[in-house]
């Protein structure tokens, strides 16, 4: 007998407020598929309100609000099962993002779950990340979000250790990383990794895959450190204009992109990494995931 479900996960970014909605097929006697039914992002930008100001704006909030409605429409639709809201970075440093998330869920029914840099890791690493790598290497899984990085070491198929990394596209962005939350990332790589001859790194998050899907690479192939590294040099040489114009990026990516191909870069640097792995895995899959093993659980 063939089990049907649709399972719906909203990840609440710095940059952006996704959806995605999963249609989750359980053919008896044969593994699970998760097909990606339908995803949804708006790009809001909460971290430039929270990480200048503290706090996030009314006007940014009327927007989330808006998109948060437009989604539990979308939900209904869909004809979701079960869902979940998981807010990061940006909300979870604003002074009135428990207030902000209260109001979300009395005029939208939505209960949003403002996770840690930790939960966060945590929710990424249950993706299908395990079925992509080798249980006889070493792989450094970097995500690169608006707010925040998460790091995690797999080797011979284990996790091994996570962080999670105040070093963010919107923050790079407005000059709120510090010399000291480089040299943390940095060290903490090299202390992970040390001991480890050979290091790929798996990268995730929208600016990767970007950067992957104009590589012109077929699936599951790796950008290596050379590629990337002359990508970036591309990046800086154009002004924002002509990277919208000449590369075909999106308004909100323009700008984003170059520090996120630094942060990737960094990573790759210090742990000695010669390639990226880009599987297309976020948190939206993650917590899709999450929801998935609960109900077995249950």
């Amino acid at each position: 007998m063939l089990e049907i479900h649709k399972l719906g996960a909203i990840d609440i970014g710095s940059n952006a407020v996704r959806l995605l909605v999963s249609t989750v097929t359980k053919p008896e006697h044969k593994p699970t598929n998760f097909k990606k039914t339908s995803l949804v992002r708006i790009p809001i930008r909460l971290g430039a309100d929270v990480f200048i100001n503290g706090k996030i704006s009314d006007e940014n909030y009327a927007r989330m609000l808006e998109a948060m409605q437009t989604y539990k429409h979308l939900i209904n639709l869909h004809k979701v099962t079960k869902f979940r809201a998981c807010a990061t970075s940006a909300m979870r440093d604003a002074s009135n993002g428990e207030e902000l998330k209260n109001e979300v869920f009395q005029k939208t029914g939505i209960d949003i779950e403002i996770i840690n840099g930790k939960d966060e890791a945590a929710i990424i690493a249950a993706t299908d990340l395990h079925s992509l790598i080798n249980d006889d290497s070493t792989y450094l899984y970097v995500d690169v979000g608006g707010g925040s990085t998460e790091l995690t070491v797999f080797s011979k198929g284990k996790t091994i250790s996570s962080k999670s990394f105040k070093i963010g596209t919107v923050r790079l962005l407005n000059n709120l990383v510090t010399e000291t939350d480089w040299n943390e990332f940095k060290q903490w790589i090299q202390s992970r990794l040390s001991g480890f001859t050979k290091v790929n790194l798996i990268g995730s998050g929208g600016n990767i895959n970007n950067i992957f899907k104009n590589s012109g690479k077929k699936a599951g192939k790796p950008l290596s450190y050379f590629y990337l590294s002359s990508y970036y040099q591309l990046l800086n040489s154009l002004t924002y204009e002509e990277r919208i114009s000449e590369l075909q990026l999106n308004e909100d990516r323009a700008d984003v992109i170059i520090p996120a191909t630094k942060i990737y870069l960094t990573a790759m640097k210090y742990s000695k990494a010669k390639s990226v792995y880009v599987p297309k895995i976020g948190l939206v899959d993650g917590i899709i995931k999450s929801i998935y093993n609960e109900n077995k659980k249950s």
